[in-house]
């Protein structure tokens, strides 16, 4: 695979791994970083965009649900996890990237009708601070095998 087509895998996985389809984008971008190590920078940027951009559509959906008062009227049910995360507001996002709640803290984020640029920004963040870490690692263990 060459470069222009390994970015776009990344990118593509990068996206469907922030949505609420299952998958996991680290080992692509460790794939294509193996491949191409000067690519750091674009790998790690076109990632994390495209993340943000899956964790945006998760808002998306959530912006789209009935407001909270009414669907908790309608099935009488908790409002404490959400209350958390309307506690913490967009800063909470910092942890969109993790596995599980990550998506839910994306719809929920939509639902509670956070500040779009704001759950952006903060989605961002998160999600390129965990690739890097990840570009790390691999960077780490390439060089333990030369």
């Amino acid at each position: 695979m060459d470069e222009q087509s390994s970015l776009f895998a990344l990118f593509t996985s990068s996206f469907l791994a922030a949505t609420l389809l299952p998958g996991g984008s680290e080992a692509v971008l460790v794939g294509v970083l193996v491949a191409y190590p000067d690519l750091l920078w674009n790998a790690m940027i076109l990632a994390t965009i495209g993340n943000t951009l899956g964790g945006m559509s998760s808002y998306l959906i959530g912006r789209l649900l009935p407001d909270k008062e009414a669907l908790l009227k309608k099935t009488g049910g908790s409002s404490r996890g959400l209350d958390w995360v309307h506690g913490h507001g967009a800063p909470i996002l910092l942890l969109s990237w993790t596995p599980v709640i990550g998506d839910a803290l994306c719809v929920a984020a939509g639902w509670l009708r956070i500040n779009w640029l704001s759950a952006m920004l903060f989605m961002a963040a998160g999600k390129f601070v965990r690739y890097w870490v990840v570009a790390a690692a691999a960077n780490t263990v390439a060089a333990s095998f030369i």
